[in-house]
């Protein structure tokens, strides 16, 4: 459950940050940011992989750049659903959606799946070649 929250933070700072740079984004309080991040969540496991599998031609034959359109459709939709969270046009959702996207990865990297802040350690490697 730890893990869960976390993830929901980590999802709701990314679109706190894409509301921040982006004029086309904008959420009008904590409980639409909060709820926002929640329904992306759903969306993202729900929805979007049926839009994947629907639009599978077309992403192929972008080399798999349609995916950014897919995933800015999905944040789309989550403003749609939610009130107090409004998108101006396809183009801020998408790029709303890479921003989303980078702060949860940057973010996720810090985080384990139980939802502990893991540190980075220091491995050492030796050049020693072991002859066998």
């Amino acid at each position: 459950m730890r893990g869960f929250l976390v993830r929901l933070l980590i999802t709701a700072l990314g679109l706190w940050v894409a509301d921040q740079l982006l004029p086309g984004i904008a959420i009008t309080g904590t409980r639409a940011l909060i709820v926002s991040a929640l329904l992306l969540g759903i969306v993202n496991a729900v929805i979007r992989p049926i839009i994947l599998i629907l639009t599978l031609p077309l992403t192929v034959l972008t080399l798999g750049l349609f995916i950014l359109i897919v995933n800015g459709i999905s944040l789309e939709l989550v403003a749609w659903l939610v009130p107090g969270f409004h998108i101006a046009e396809l183009g801020s959702a998408t790029v709303g959606a890479i921003i989303v996207g980078l702060t949860s990865w940057v973010a996720s990297a810090f985080v384990g799946g139980s939802g502990r802040i893991e540190r980075m350690r220091r491995v050492e490697v030796t050049g020693r070649r072991i002859d066998g």
